[in-house]
Order: C-alpha cells, then structure tokens, then sequence
C-alpha cells in the first residue's frame, strides 16, 4: 500500500517535534540540577582550582591529578593515570562511562595544567588562591567572599585564578554535566570516554607517547575538545580546526660583559638594538610576516568553511573598542581571517633593565622567544628552518649554544636559536561530517541563539598529535568567556560560562 507523503511529511513533523521536546525537557533538568548545586560545585571547583598546576612542578601537578581521580571516582567513571613511563611527566586521566548497545564512542578531552605565571603582576589576588569579584576587574567588580549556603549566586560574578576558564573550567563542567545527568536518571547517547591532559600548556611533548601506549583504550569516533572561549560577541560556537604552535628562543650577543655607554657607546654594539633590527625584518609595516616561504604551503579554506567565517558575527570593531586599538595589522582583512593564516609572534624580550633598576651601561645579550602559529599544511619544523634561514641572510652566524672566544672573535652577528620542546602542526576536520552536524545540533540545542560555526580556532591544541596516533577526528567546543585572560595575569572565568558550559557538556553525551 503506498503512504501518502502528507502522511509521511506529518510524521517527520511529529517525530522532530518529539525530539526537540526530549532535548529541551533534558536541558531543563540540568540546569535545574546546577541551580540547585551551585555552592557545591563553586566549592568543589575553589578546591580544585587551590592547587598550583605549572606542568613542571612535579608534586603539585601530581596533586592535581590525585583531586581530580577523586572527583571523577565519586562520579562512578573509574579513572585511572595514563603514564608517560617516567615519573616526572604529567599523567593523563582517564575515565569511562559506557552504554549498553551504543554504537558510538566519544571522548571528551580538557587538560588541567596552566600557564606559568608571576604573582606580582595579579591585582588583589594570587594565581592559586581563587577569588571571587562581582564583576570583572575592567568593569570595576570587588572582591567578595564566597557565598554561604542559601545566599544567591550572580552568574556575572567572575572567579579570579590560574586556569580558571583555561582549562580547568572544562574539567569542571565535565565532571559536573556528568553528576547531573546520574543525578536526573539520564543516560549518554554514546560510550563515553575522559581524558585530561597534564602538559598541554608545557607543548603535549608526551602526549603522543602516552596515545601509542594505550592506542586501544583510547580509540573514538571523535574526540571533543572543552577548551578555550566562546566567541568575541558571547554565542557559543563550535570549532572545526586549531592552529599548530611551535616556540623558539633567539638571543643575540654584544661584549663579554657590560660596559659603561658613556665610554663605550657609539663603539660597543649594542645587543638590544641589533635584536629589534633582526626581528623588524621578520615583519612589513602591514603586519605581513617577509620570511621566505611563509605561507607558501597554507591549504586552502573550502566553500564551506569561506561560508562559515563570511556568516559569523563580524566583531571586530567592537574589540578594537574593548581594547584602545586604533589600528589592526593586515588592514583589510578580518580577525576571522586571519587566524586562518599562520602568524609570527613576539612573547617577550629582555635586554638590560628598565624602570627603577635602569643603568648606564650596554648589555651582553639581548633575547626574546618567538611563537610560531600554524595552519593547516604548514610543518612546524619546516617553519622554524625558514625562521632559521632568515636570520642567516640577514647575516647572522646561527648556533645552538652560547658562543665561544674564538666564535664571538670570528662572527660578527651571532645569534642562538633554540627551538624549544614539544610543538605541533594544524589540523581541521570538515564542518559537514554526520559526526559535525551532530555536534552542532546538540550545541545549538543549548541556545535560544544561532551558534557560530569556525573552520578554525586562534589558539593552540595538539589536536594533530590526536589524530596523527589514531583514526579519529577532532571538535573544540569553548566555554569560556572570550575575555579571561587566558595565558596572562588576573585570569578568570564568568559563572554563568560555567554554567553554560556544563549544559553544553550534557548535550555533548546526549546527542543524537
């Protein structure tokens, strides 16, 4: 018997309209979970937070993996530490919570280490002694005490710490989402898996070692990565892709010891201003990075992803507001853009000293790191050769170490560069894969707002170090503020992105 197709048409109607009533009714229950639990899990979270999380502190970032196998045991997830096969690199945790009859696995991935940082340079606060502000520090917020139980809780509250929104936010709402959805009876969709990396601000320099260690455990579908912030305009945003990161330190050399600049300026080169010369040339008045080859091997954006950056919230003249910029590099071109091209950036120089402690004299070395952004079809490698080629033509005699008599006698550029551990290329997944789209459906399901949809990110993961050890593709979805303060002093998270975020997580394991 043929079916009529208004029939079939009513049908579909009906059951997407079930769906979306599942979905909603879902997400009611667990926000009304997280409203009930707010202290809780501002207190859990405090805690976690308390414990310094510098990769290279081995016993605090042991400590850290200890809280958080703890956590996720009362969760019932079984964690473990996945090791590197010595004791002074960061484990890796692991979890599960399988399903019976699921036919898909994710995993979902956050790490917990932070950047360093200097205590010095934070307002009213310590990097590890969390506190909360009624607002941000720009907008004037002050320092309140933690609420007790019973107070109320102003989602627009900022917590202030080291890894506050990057990452430890995402373990957070993790570890929360799953608590709630137990906690109201609910299931995820797929097998799930958790693995939270303890090195991935030190480069993931072992994270492909521990992947082929326990290749089998860590097979999925896709891995979902809970890092970094929302977008500049605050919707939530799916990620396709992330920039590669390499990190290199260039010093450059004048006398053996510093010399008064009455009796020896003029004659003396000085290190500082040989480094600013070496690194202008790396760099045209536009922005444009003019070392050879730089963008020759860039792959190209697709139609869909050219569609995704052309459809997203043009937000740039708002941010050159937040900021005081009056003017951006690469004119014409959008920040959307250009996070799809690679970037060569300065994180910091030192020559001398400034402010109360400046002397009349002429330094003995000049140094600065470079950060180099990759992008899909760019080698990391190949990439600091072309940086190391650069300074030779500019005449530098390049070394690896610090200069002998006879080198400093013989040169008269020398400059060292150190390419430094770890590093990684780009990767992106396509934006149209069955697995893409329902990851973008279960996000969206969690706005009342259209989600952005980005071929690639601005920062930095080791997502190709993910994909280069195992069959799988690889999703960011960001919940933190796009103004926390990530990688710099006075990082933050803003509650309500916590909130938010353990919601999205929820939606993450339920999809269909």
């Amino acid at each position: 018997m043929k079916i009529p197709l208004r029939f079939v048409l009513v049908t579909i109607l009906l059951a997407a309209s079930a769906v979306r009533y599942e979905v909603a009714s879902q997400q009611s229950k667990i926000r009304d979970y997280r409203a009930a639990n707010e202290h809780r899990i501002l207190e859990e979270f405090v805690t976690l937070l308390s414990i310094p999380n510098v990769a290279s502190d081995h016993v605090n970032i042991r400590r850290n993996a200890a809280l958080i196998i703890e956590m996720m045991r009362r969760r019932g997830l079984e964690p473990r530490l996945l090791e590197a096969g010595n004791s002074t690199v960061p484990p890796a945790i692991y979890g599960e919570w399988k399903v019976p009859g699921a036919t898909r696995t994710i995993i979902l991935y956050a790490h917990y280490d932070g950047q360093p940082t200097d205590p010095k340079q934070w307002v009213g606060t310590m990097p590890w002694q969390p506190t909360l502000r009624s607002a941000s520090l720009e907008a004037g917020g002050t320092i309140l005490s933690l609420p007790k139980s019973g107070e109320k809780i102003d989602p627009e509250w900022r917590l202030y710490a080291r890894s506050a929104s990057d990452d430890k936010a995402g373990v957070m709402a993790i570890l929360t989402a799953v608590e709630a959805l137990k906690a109201q009876g609910m299931s995820p969709t797929s097998n799930v898996k958790f693995f939270f990396e303890g090195e991935e601000e030190a480069g993931s320099s072992h994270l492909g070692n521990i992947i082929r260690g326990h290749q089998k455990l860590l097979e999925a579908d896709a891995w979902l990565i809970c890092d970094g912030p929302v977008h500049q305009s605050g919707l939530k945003q799916v990620v396709f892709g992330v920039r590669g990161d390499t990190n290199v330190d260039l010093t450059v050399y004048g006398a053996r010891r510093p010399l008064h600049s009455g009796h020896y300026g003029n004659w003396s080169p000085n290190p500082a201003l040989t480094l600013a010369k070496l690194l202008s040339s790396m760099k045209d008045e536009a922005g444009r990075v003019t070392i050879a080859g730089w963008y020759d091997d860039v792959a190209p954006l697709g139609e869909t992803e050219r569609r995704a950056i052309e459809e997203a919230p043009q937000y740039d003249n708002e941010i050159k507001t937040q900021l005081g910029l009056a003017r951006t590099e690469n004119a014409g071109k959008s920040l959307l853009e250009l996070i799809n091209e690679p970037s060569l950036n300065i994180n910091g120089m030192s020559s001398g000293d400034v402010g109360a402690l400046a002397r009349n004299v002429i330094p003995t070395t000049a140094s600065a790191v470079l950060d180099l952004r990759l992008v899909k079809g760019n080698d990391y490698q190949r990439q600091v050769d072309r940086l190391i080629a650069h300074i030779r033509k500019q005449g530098f005699h390049v070394i690896d170490h610090d200069p002998t008599d006879q080198e400093r006698l013989t040169n008269p550029l020398i400059a060292k560069v150190v390419h430094r551990e770890g590093g990684y290329n780009a990767e992106r997944t396509r934006m149209d894969l069955p697995l893409a789209l329902s990851v973008i459906a279960a996000v969206q399901a969690t706005s009342a707002k259209p989600i952005v949809k980005l071929p690639t990110s601005g920062g930095s993961l080791p997502l190709s170090i993910i994909t280069s050890n195992l069959r799988t593709v690889t999703m960011t979805v960001p919940i933190a503020n796009y103004d926390n303060n990530q990688h710099a002093e006075n990082e933050n998270i803003r509650l309500q992105n916590l909130w938010d975020g353990i919601e999205t997580m929820a939606a993450l394991m339920t999809m269909r």
